[in-house]
């Protein structure tokens, strides 16, 4: 089999693993538990307003990531202003899925911002005081992520009940800032 047949192969697998999967949403009180693998499977949904993609990706079974899914993953949360790729940290995917079915939403999470390149984070910055200059996007560390159907409260509890990471409310810009860095939260 060649690496082309054997990636489609793959990819109907996904796909039929993900038009029947069915998992019940963890609670806040085990969230932690999920991102150190209580769940078999791990699925993440964005959408990108910017691109017009939309991505539906199972990206981890039984303790293994899937390297073509996370592949795709990082080229979804490009930097779309100059499409510059980066390898998003695999802890922030899934502090992104865990948070999103604490959230017990079927919404696709609305992508703002993943990696930015140094040159969008300097045209940011100029732009606005809440940008920081060694910014975890940077480093393909974070997202900037919105739902139509949950509050920024809520998005932002979710996020912080996985004690994984940093998590920014920005509730004038309606979005959520979730990154694998400190313990940490900011914002209103």
């Amino acid at each position: 089999m060649t690496d082309s047949s054997s990636s489609l192969t793959r990819r109907g697998l996904l796909g039929a693993f993900a038009a029947t999967l069915v998992t019940a949403a963890p609670t806040y009180s085990n969230a932690a538990g999920f991102l150190r693998g209580g769940g078999d499977i791990r699925r993440i949904r964005m959408y990108s307003a910017r691109t017009g993609e939309h991505l539906d990706m199972i990206y981890w079974i039984e303790g293994q990531y899937i390297a073509d899914a996370v592949k795709e993953v990082n080229y979804f949360m490009r930097d779309w202003r100059n499409d510059s790729v980066k390898s998003i940290d695999t802890r922030t995917i899934d502090i992104m899925t865990a948070a999103h079915n604490l959230l017990d939403s079927s919404e696709p999470y609305l992508l703002i911002s993943g990696y930015r390149s140094p040159q969008t984070n300097a045209m940011l910055r100029s732009r606005s005081s809440g940008v920081a200059k060694n910014s975890r996007h940077l480093r393909g560390e974070a997202a900037d992520l919105r739902l139509s159907s949950r509050s920024v409260s809520q998005i932002a509890r979710a996020a912080a009940s996985c004690r994984a990471g940093g998590v920014g409310r920005y509730s004038s810009s309606n979005f959520v800032h979730m990154d694998c860095g400190p313990v940490r939260s900011w914002g209103r």
